[in-house]
């Protein structure tokens, strides 16, 4: 099987490539823009056995070629702005990017499902965010749960879920969705985990006396990237075409009482405080999913422990913000 990943080099994308090279006949391509900010270190292990295309996928001419001559057979879309504060401050960049680069791959399919019957296996990675704000009466979240997302990141999202829909129906494209609710991702510094991991080693250091961070009483239902990358492909190769999935780990708990677990995992005290510029003009703070659907479909189940996925999180932070140091 020849798989495409957009956005290849990203903190997401460089785990799942990782993990589609532990399967017997899988190729792995993918794409990135010259200009990322994602960083080629993300994939040092691995890019002597994946390809990587140079790709803003903003240029359908270029993204057209690239489907065109690789025909992959099934395409991660991974690629996409994701950092929810920063859309914020930037909101018409976030949705011009996220919506034109899923537009321009489902189009570039459509176009060559015409010209030549192609039509590769897409799986559309959208996020729990689209659900915003969600009553009590409505938790845990299903996939029916109503879609009201409160901040430009997640409206942006729903756009991308719902063009795959809209390509699914309209024009019968293999698509599924999936809404992956909180991740552990090491190599993504902008989510309140690293952030404050990367803090706690610069207070070990003396680089730093005080902790910052924004809300800590937002619930989290929290999965490993490992087993986050496995339901990608859990997804795509026993999923149900049409479908959407909600994907989430089993272990719940608020933001705080994850900051309580690095404090007790640190070399020295740490001290804390709330930061006013980190907290967001609208929170989403009720995050708990149920994954019962997609677990019936595809049989997947987390395999990494709450205390293995910190562990293996907290190792990987110090190694990779050490090198970036």
């Amino acid at each position: 099987m020849k798989v495409l990943i957009t956005g290849i080099t990203g903190s997401g994308g460089s785990y799942l490539a990782e993990y589609l090279l532990t399967k017997d006949n899988v190729e792995v391509i993918g794409t990135s823009r010259w200009h990322s900010t994602a960083t080629r270190s993300n994939v040092k292990n691995i890019q002597d056995k994946v390809e990587i295309l140079s790709c803003d996928l903003c240029d359908f001419s270029r993204l057209y070629r690239i489907l065109k001559k690789y025909k992959p057979d099934a395409i991660f879309h991974l690629a996409s702005l994701a950092n929810v504060r920063d859309s914020f401050d930037n909101p018409l960049t976030v949705y011009n990017n996220n919506i034109n680069i899923t537009l321009n791959l489902l189009e570039g399919v459509r176009i060559l499902k015409e010209e030549s019957g192609y039509n590769p296996k897409i799986q559309i990675c959208s996020t729990s965010e689209v659900y915003g704000n969600v009553k009590s009466e409505n938790i845990p979240i299903t996939e029916k749960c109503p879609l009201s997302p409160v901040n430009p990141y997640a409206s942006s999202k729903l756009a991308q879920d719902n063009l795959g829909y809209v390509y699914y129906k309209s024009f019968g494209l293999n698509v599924i969705r999936t809404r992956m609710f909180t991740y552990l991702n090491p190599r993504r510094s902008d989510l309140f985990a690293t952030a404050f991991t990367r803090q706690v080693i610069d207070i070990e250091k003396g680089n730093l006396d005080v902790l910052k961070h924004g809300n800590l009483d937002s619930i989290r239902t929290i999965v490993d990237i490992r087993d986050a990358m496995s339901s990608y492909w859990y997804a795509l190769t026993k999923g149900v075409q049409g479908k959407v999935y909600n994907i989430g780990g089993e272990h719940t708990l608020t933001v705080g009482e994850f900051l309580d677990m690095l404090k007790a995992e640190a070399t020295c005290e740490i001290k804390s405080e709330q930061c006013p510029s980190l907290l967001r003009p609208v929170d989403v703070t009720l995050q708990i999913p149920d994954c019962s659907e997609f677990k019936k479909d595809t049989g997947w189940r987390p395999v990494y422990s709450l205390q293995d996925s910190i562990s293996f999180f907290i190792e990987n932070v110090r190694k990779n913000y050490g090198q970036s140091n």
